[in-house]
Order: structure tokens, then C-alpha cells, then sequence
């Protein structure tokens, strides 16, 4: 998530320009406000990273009841079309936090804003494009979370 955050300050003039050619933002807005949102969300994400962990919590009776915060599975995850790079960071940031991978389908009129996987594993963050009722369904329909 650091890297994330790293990169997207790094890059920040292409990922505005890219906002406003692919939805139409202005890149003012795209670089000011946007951009500097995502960031400012994956570095909030990356600092819960080392706060995730089991907690024993008081039960009634003979009991010991704690909590175990693990990985669940493939987060299947759709952005949609109006601000595409502060969603993608919105489902993103906390689902890789949380150590499961992503199956995401971006919108049909933006998708190049997904495109952003530079730091990580080989399939941890999967994009797909394509049109709801054809990729968007399949995700839906699938067994991913």
C-alpha cells in the first residue's frame, strides 16, 4: 500500500491526465482533489496493515471466545464509471490490507483507470474490462466474494 501510495504521487500527472481523458474530469480537479485522495487512502490502509490481528473478547459462562482475522478469498469487485480512480482505491486499498487477492472489472466507458497493479505479486490484483452483462456477470456469477 505504500508502494501504491508512492507510485500514484510519482505518477500523478499521468493518472490525472489519464482521468480526464478517459472521464471527462477536469485535470485540475483529477490532479488536486483526486489524486491526492487516493493517496492519502492507500497510505491510511497501509497503516492498518499491522493492526490487524486476533482480539479475546469477555463471553458469558465457560467459554473463551477470539476472533481470527485471516485472509477470506477472491474479493470479485466492480468501479463504476464516475470517479474510477477514487473507487479503485476505495475496494482496492482495503481488500489487499486484508491479504486477499481482487478480481476487479472496471466500467465500460473508463477502462484504463484500473490499470494500476505496479509493486504487486502476479495475480494478487486481476483487471478485467468488458460489458456488464457479459464480463460483469461472469464476476458476479462466480465464486469469488
Amino acid at each position: 500500500m505504500l508502494r501504491f501510495t508512492y507510485l500514484v504521487e510519482k505518477h500523478s500527472e499521468e493518472l490525472a491526465a489519464l482521468d480526464t481523458c478517459g472521464n471527462g474530469n477536469t485535470y485540475d480537479q483529477a490532479k488536486t482533489a483526486e489524486i491526492a485522495m487516493i493517496a492519502g487512502l492507500f497510505c491510511n490502509d497501509a497503516g492498518g496493515a499491522d493492526k490487524i490481528h486476533g482480539l479475546t473478547i469477555p463471553a458469558n459462562g465457560n467459554y473463551h471466545v477470539q476472533t481470527l482475522h485471516e485472509p477470506i478469498c477472491v474479493a470479485g469487485q466492480i468501479i463504476q464509471w464516475n470517479f474510477p480512480l477514487l473507487m479503485f482505491a476505495w475496494k482496492v486499498g482495503l481488500a489487499l490490507t486484508c491479504g486477499n487477492t481482487i478480481v476487479l472489472k472496471t466500467a465500460e466507458q473508463t477502462p484504463l483507470t484500473g490499470f494500476m497493479s505496479a509493486g504487486l505479486p502476479p495475480g494478487v490484483l486481476n483487471i478485467v474490462s468488458g460489458f456488464g452483462p457479459t464480463a460483469g456477470a461472469s464476476l458476479t456469477n462466480s465464486q469469488v466474494c
